[in-house]
């Protein structure tokens, strides 16, 4: 099995960044530009990337439209402690940031896409359509967000509609019978008043996995998506925006199987039963902002409904036919009321002093249900509904000192209140409800050593409410309250007239209570979440961009995490002190290149390549199974004018076998783990047009 880093493809890599970069100083010395500043919304407020005292890595739309990155675990790679768990059944993922994770109804990272969280990681693993950056922020944010960024948050924003009549259209084939196509128009209803924005796609792929016991593939993918847009501008200073998407999957089974026989056989399983995993999801948003003279106000209104329906084998093996039907749905709904000082107008508390400050309150309420029928010779039904709602009371302030000095402070109060009804074959009808309150407070102090350069410290703490199961063992029904506390030091640097960016931070991370998603051995297929105790995490982030001139840009990113258990903690009656936590890689790296040369006045070709390295990492507390460290090369190369491009592209060009994904599953497998073959190699040509 190919799993190690292969010096091949670094020193491929290696080569082509050093070819690449020696054309372009040849043929553009003179064509120096800076490194663009990024805008994020990753505090709330509009403000630079470079000056926020977070750990942020953002993914802007440059990079999504020439890397054509359409889902969060393909932009995930440019942020450093950054893993995505994730089926290839699409509904299921679950980002983990320095080691912070948790399970889909009661994450670690919460997704926020245009100001809306993602209550539930069912509907977060969504199609990047129509959008214009995707923020990493690590680091506890509940003194802004609230529950459940005790790890950070994943923040989406949409391309607001254009001023000007825009289309666009690009699709792409490749091996596995891979077919994309998708496209949009936007543009004013009136100018300077009203705006529109449309987009659809459609995306669809054979099976990566073959099942040895029937010839078939198993892991089919069709999706259709789409998104539209209406803004509004009454008058200068107020803004309406309606967005409306929508995602129809139609996915083939998990790729499943015994761990020992993928990893002999990578890409095949050996099952007797092949399912499906079906997954339809709706959500609307309303953004409502208004610019006073000393005032800001902001409101953001979401709602969103989600189902899912699969059915797939129960052993994953070639035993009898036992099977495993799980339907979930939920619905949404969540208000956030928001003021703050007008932009670029804060306070001035005396000479050389200023106050920056927003405070605002937040609703929600979400009600899911989940129906599993488990067949193993006779027929066990689960049912579960959890109903949940509650509010936020958050406020910021930062005061600025001669221009050079920020000290910013926040604090936000939660409360939730919890209920479920739990049935199930043989198990008594249980009724249960619990309130969780708590105060997440945050603190930093950054110095501007002049425009390029600032170093920050902060201190945070990290908060999931505690909640109830949909299915347990006896006794789990209801699990407690995770906290943490994390300490970070940064520094953030341009350096060469801003061709050159760099970033570092040094991170302790402190855990009590912590939850972890763990099978039920009782209901095979089916997940509970328990407390194990205690953990700590320490690490270093490094970041870097180079743009000596506007045909090169370099990149690379670097992180590294020791996320374990403390020695008392246990994890299903077992001790795993000093033991790894579950999908917390000890390295993450990324480095690449882009480079583009005008070879006539009208068309300029241009080539990207890169490499991204995951470090060993456990599949469970026990540390029983893990994956080695394994590195993928992505290429792509093409010619593009103003109007339209043509390009190939390869990703795991050399076809590295790995596994991102297991569980602990016995008695049905052989290894005592099931788990998924991560993609192949595929490779294609994409084209497309604009106007």
């Amino acid at each position: 099995m190919k799993h190690y880093i292969n010096k091949k493809n670094l020193s491929v890599l290696l080569f082509s960044v050093v070819s690449i970069a020696a054309r372009a100083a040849d043929a553009n010395t003179n064509a120096v530009t800076r490194l663009p500043d990024v805008v994020v919304t990753a505090q709330k407020t509009p403000q630079s990337e470079q000056a926020l005292p977070v750990g942020l890595t953002t993914v802007t739309r440059a990079t999504i439209e020439d890397a054509n990155i359409t889902s969060v675990k393909e932009a995930a790679i440019y942020a450093p402690n950054t893993f995505i768990n994730q089926f290839t059944a699409r509904a299921v993922s679950n980002p983990f940031f320095r080691g912070i994770g948790g399970s889909p109804l009661n994450p670690g990272v919460t997704t926020f896409i245009d100001g809306v969280p993602q209550l539930n990681n069912y509907s977060s693993s969504q199609e990047l359509l129509d959008v214009d950056q995707v923020e990493f922020v690590r680091g506890p944010q509940g003194a802004l967000f609230g529950r459940n960024t005790a790890g950070g948050l994943i923040n989406i924003t949409s391309r607001r509609p254009s001023d000007v009549t825009t289309g666009w259209i690009d699709g792409q084939y490749g091996n596995y019978n891979f077919r994309d196509v998708r496209g949009g128009l936007s543009g004013p209803i009136v100018d300077g008043r009203s705006g529109f924005s449309m987009a659809a796609g459609f995306s669809a792929r054979d099976g990566y996995t073959k099942n040895d016991a029937t010839g078939h593939n198993v892991d089919n993918r069709s999706a259709g998506f789409g998104k539209g847009q209406l803004l509004f501008q009454p008058s200068d200073k107020l803004q309406i925006r309606l967005i409306l998407s929508g995602e129809a999957d139609n996915d083939g089974d998990y790729a499943l199987g015994d761990l020992g026989y993928i990893r002999a056989h990578p890409h095949h399983v050996n099952r007797n039963f092949e399912g499906f995993n079906h997954r339809d999801l709706v959500s609307a948003t309303m953004i409502a902002a208004y610019s006073g003279e000393a005032v800001d106000f902001t409101s953001i209104t979401g709602g969103g409904w989600w189902r899912n329906e699969g059915l797939t084998d129960l052993d994953y093996g070639p035993f009898a036919p036992f099977t495993h039907q799980n339907t979930e749905q939920q619905n949404q709904f969540t208000q956030e009321f928001r003021i703050a000082n007008a932009k670029d107008k804060p306070i001035g508390l005396g000479n050389n002093l200023d106050l920056n400050w927003q405070t605002g309150v937040s609703v929600f309420t979400q009600d899911y249900r989940q129906s599993v029928s488990n067949f193993f010779g006779i027929t066990q039904l689960t049912s579960a509904r959890l109903n949940d709602w509650g509010m936020g009371l958050y406020g910021q302030g930062k005061l600025t000192a001669w221009e050079k000095l920020d000290i910013t402070a926040g604090l936000r109060f939660d409360y939730e209140n919890k209920s479920a009804k739990l049935t199930g074959t043989g198990a008594p009808f249980q009724k249960l409800g619990d309130d969780f309150a708590v105060a997440s407070p945050q603190m930093s102090v950054a110095y501007r050593y002049n425009s390029n350069q600032v170093s920050y410290v902060s201190v945070a703490r990290g908060y999931k409410a505690g909640g109830f199961n949909q299915s347990s063992p006896p006794g789990g029904a209801e699990f407690g309250t995770e906290r943490s506390w994390n300490y970070e030091l940064g520094h953030k640097s341009l350096w060469l007239d801003g061709k050159v960016a760099t970033r570092v931070a040094f991170y302790y991370i402190d855990w009590k209570n912590l939850q972890l998603n763990q099978p039920n051995p009782l209901a095979p297929g089916s997940f509970y979440i328990a407390n194990a105790g205690a953990a700590h995490s320490e690490g270093l982030e490094l970041e870097a961009k180079y743009r000596p001139s506007r045909h090169l840009e370099m990149f690379g990113s670097f992180g590294y995490d020791n996320a374990r258990f403390n020695s008392s903690a246990r994890s299903s009656g077992a001790a795993v002190g000093g033991n790894r936590l579950p999908y917390a890689p000890e390295i993450t790296a990324n480095v690449g290149a882009e480079l583009s040369w005008q070879v006539c006045k009208e068309a300029t070709v241009y080539f990207r390549g890169a490499v991204t390295v995951t470090g060993n990492f456990a599949y469970d507390p026990s540390n029983a199974q893990s994956q080695s460290a394994y590195s993928l090369v992505d290429f792509r190369a093409g010619v593009r004018t103003k109007h339209w491009f043509v390009e190939g592209w390869a990703d795991n060009a050399f076809d590295t076998h790995y596994v991102p994904i297991a569980i602990p599953y016995p008695p049905f497998a052989a290894s005592g783990y099931i788990g998924e073959s991560g993609d192949p190699v595929t490779f294609g040509l994409r084209g497309g047009l604009s106007f």
